[in-house]
């Protein structure tokens, strides 16, 4: 049964490693081509703004999604540019940082959300152009919106099969696994030994796999209550939805976590579970390492930061 009493981390798989994110700290390990481990540590950095927006539901998913597109955007820049340099190479990494460090940060940022955005658009418009298209044989608004809804998940299973027959994603989703495998084995109070965590599964209900497939049967709801007629205003409401799914996606996600050991109602959270058979790979010991490292250096991250709290409020 899950430790309700431990904190809840978050990760990503990147090139040759993976990325955990923890309250105060975001930590990525990537084994490099040398079999070193390097890490890249970013502080998170509270905006009031944004932590009353995650307090609000519906709008505190889109929230999480955006800042986390762009947290996670540096952490793959910095992996993409580090995991095929040996240990003689450290000095790119300080000459290309150091003049312009805001400007990249910002840049990548802004780059990554857009990036996410630009792929929702097109995995949302795509299915409504075919779906009109075979509007002579399913003519009724409810068969439009379930022929969309079967070309948006045809199309999601399509892309995510072919992407990861490629020898470099197919690693990334073998990563994606020993992600899971920690977070599950940490939730479930076991020592990190790889032993352990290749015990665990590589399945776990908060992943933005299972996000990714609630967005599909959340829309299919959703678009129940708008016209579909003409096509230019389906396209609009499409668009203009995109939040509104994506809101109540994020809630559905929490739900289905908060019942993963309920009897019965564990079920709602399968379907993602099962698209998760394609979006993770069983990872090697080596990878597992990696991913202990990262895992265990934004936990040493973390304590340091509760302990300095504390000498703070004693010094006071």
């Amino acid at each position: 049964m899950q430790n309700i009493t431990k904190p809840i981390y978050g990760g990503q798989a990147v090139v040759e490693g993976v990325m955990f994110a923890g309250k105060a700290h975001s930590v990525t390990a990537i084994r490099r081509k040398d079999r070193s481990i390097e890490y890249f540590h970013v502080p998170r950095h509270t905006n009031p703004t944004l932590a009353f927006l995650k307090k609000i539901p519906f709008i505190r998913g889109i929230v999480a999604m955006i800042e986390a597109s762009a947290n996670g955007a540096k952490h793959l820049q910095f992996a993409s540019e580090r995991y095929e340099l040996d240990q003689n190479d450290e000095a790119p990494q300080e000459e290309k940082t150091h003049p312009s460090k805001l400007s990249i940060v910002l840049g990548v940022a802004v780059v990554g959300v857009l990036s996410f955005l630009f792929a929702k658009t097109i995995f949302t418009l795509v299915p409504v152009f075919l779906a009109a298209f075979l509007k002579p044989l399913f003519p009724t608004k409810m068969a439009q919106i379930f022929v969309e809804g079967m070309f948006k998940l045809a199309l999601l299973l399509a892309y995510i099969y072919f992407i990861s027959l490629t020898p470099l994603i197919k690693r990334v989703f073998q990563y994606h696994g020993a992600e899971h495998k920690v977070i599950n084995a940490f939730e479930a109070g076991l020592p990190l030994t790889v032993e352990n965590v290749q015990r665990s599964s590589r399945l776990h209900y908060r992943c933005g796999s299972s996000f990714i497939l609630f967005t599909v049967i959340v829309g299919v709801f959703v678009y129940m209550f708008v016209p579909t007629d003409p096509l230019w205003l389906r396209v609009m409401n499409r668009l203009a939805l995109i939040p509104v799914v994506l809101g109540i996606s994020f809630e559905v996600l929490q739900f289905t976590n908060k019942l993963r050991d309920v009897p019965v109602l564990r079920w709602l959270g399968y379907p993602g579970l099962w698209l998760q058979l394609l979006t993770t790979k069983e990872p090697t010991d080596d990878q597992v390492e990696v991913a202990i490292a990262s895992f265990q250096e934004l936990l040493r991250l973390e304590e340091n930061m509760e302990i300095e709290k504390k000498s703070c409020s004693v010094t006071i």
